[in-house]
């Protein structure tokens, strides 16, 4: 069994019927960076999915649809009625399937919040971030086509090649096993930086986890 097998197995969202609070307004939207199919589960790239899968096991969200080009959620992060969405586009169309969600639940960009992976920060490091460029990545360059750039980015960090030309293999490379349970722990950290900005806000939520080592 490969490493993001055993981690997508033990956060699997439990079935519970559709809830019933489709009435209440969206208050965010949280989309998993990565790409669909087995070949890319165990990627760096797709660190984003498995934080969106331990967020979605913690609060027990129903059983995913097929909606948006992608697989998606609609529950509660505490009392707040919020979405979760894993974009089946592959990486750099990541907002042909953020775009229409956002588009159909009327939100605003500050409303989307995008979990994804960070060359630029060290393995297992998690940041929050408001607006800013793409740095690069594929994912958010498109979403920021589409809808601009004043979102809300959860940055795992996966670190750097040693060499710049080996970017585009490492992100679709695996983890070795020495670095799983840091890995564990970076989802359960994005999860809850997710929870954090739902509950106490942006910016109590970033003096939190920004500040840490």
């Amino acid at each position: 069994m490969t490493f993001w097998k055993k981690i997508l197995e033990s956060i699997r969202p439990l079935s519970k019927p559709f809830p019933s609070h489709t009435q209440e307004l969206m208050k965010y939207l949280v989309v998993g960076l990565g790409n669909p199919g087995s070949k890319y589960e165990d990627t760096r790239h797709n660190v984003g999915v498995g934080a969106l899968m331990e967020l979605a096991n913690r609060f027990q969200y129903p059983k995913s649809q097929k909606k948006f080009k992608g697989q998606f959620s609609d529950g509660r992060v505490g009392e707040a009625r919020v979405g979760l969405l894993f974009p089946e586009t592959f990486m750099n169309l990541s907002g042909e399937s953020a775009l229409p969600a956002c588009t159909f639940f009327k939100l605003k960009p500050e409303q989307l919040i995008v979990i994804h992976d960070d060359l630029d920060l060290p393995l297992g490091c998690v940041r929050i971030k408001k607006s800013g460029g793409h740095g690069g990545h594929n994912g958010l360059r498109d979403i920021s086509k589409r809808l601009g750039q004043d979102y809300i980015r959860i940055r795992l960090g996966i670190g750097r090649p040693e060499h710049k030309s080996a970017v585009s293999s490492y992100v679709l490379s695996t983890f070795p096993k020495s670095e799983h349970q840091t890995v564990q722990y970076m989802l359960e950290d994005g999860a809850s930086a997710v929870e954090a900005i739902i509950r106490d806000g942006l910016l109590k939520a970033q003096e939190s986890f920004n500040q840490k080592k």
